[in-house]
């Protein structure tokens, strides 16, 4: 474990963002919360295990929604490292239909507003506008004080969202896809509405103005995610929030750290 004094200090880990596949941890190596299992059961544990970290470590595990981009590991995993699962109840609910769980699977409903503790971790859940059914975002509170938020899939920013990551000392914010780029690119226009729809994905720009939002709300580490591979690049995501801060005067690695999350992760976890 890292300390800093007598006090525990929690890490944020990004094991996969994009629109392929997502899972964060929030913790240590004795014990956090896996946000999303969207990739194999045998890239979750390899990806936990290059941070230094065991699928033992995962103490239960926070699903936002069910597309296949966050859940995909989920049923894997669950079979070979049982620990809780928590969802809105549309959330439980359709991946109860889809069978994504074991038969003995430890389901725990979270309403959104509603704070649940466990041992370690206060966890916040905050509804979110995108089209799948109990779609959530989550805050947690980790037994140091600190507090960090799992930010995407937004279709736009509701004031429901604004009061689950606002006052957030770390903030993985989407920032999905580049409006030219997609409107340029290979996705019919009926995904492109969708996408760019208020139960969609942010924007760059989108990104941009958020950011602004939190950090004039307490927020000093910013973490861009949730990129389209198709629609965006790491670059261009990180030029177009850069440039939008700039011009309000906050500055970066004064103001703000910012970093832009790879498919597979970033290579070191944040200390916040």
């Amino acid at each position: 474990m890292w300390k800093r004094g007598d006090l525990i200090l929690s890490k944020f880990y990004s094991l996969f963002s994009s629109s392929k596949g997502n899972a964060s941890f929030i913790g240590s190596p004795a014990g956090g919360m896996l946000v999303d299992a969207g990739a194999t059961c045998r890239k979750l544990v390899q990806s936990l295990e290059a941070h230094g970290l065991s699928a033992e470590a995962v103490q239960g595990i926070c699903i936002t929604h069910t597309h296949t981009d966050h859940i995909k590991g989920l049923r894997v995993f669950l079979n070979q490292h049982p620990v809780p699962v928590y969802g809105t109840a549309e959330t439980l609910a359709q991946l109860r239909v889809l069978d994504k769980f074991p038969q003995n699977a430890d389901l725990r409903e979270i309403l959104p507003a509603e704070t649940i503790h466990t041992d370690t971790v206060a966890v916040t859940a905050f509804a979110t506008m995108h089209d799948s059914p109990g779609s959530c975002g989550y805050r947690f509170e980790l037994s140091d004080g600190q507090t960090c938020a799992v930010c995407t899939d937004l279709g736009c920013v509701t004031p429901e969202v604004k009061k689950g990551v606002y006052g957030a000392d770390l903030v993985l914010l989407e920032a999905n896809y580049d409006p030219n780029m997609l409107r340029n690119g290979p996705y019919p226009e009926m995904l492109q509405e969708r996408i760019r729809g208020k139960y969609g994905h942010l924007s760059n720009g989108d990104s941009a103005g958020m950011a602004e939002a939190l950090i004039a709300h307490g927020t000093t580490r910013l973490i861009l995610g949730h990129l389209s591979e198709n629609n965006n690049t790491m670059p261009l995501a990180q030029q177009t929030v850069l440039e939008h801060l700039q011009e309000q005067g906050m500055r970066r690695n004064q103001d703000f750290l910012l970093q832009v999350s790879s498919p597979e992760g970033l290579k070191q976890a944040v200390i916040f």
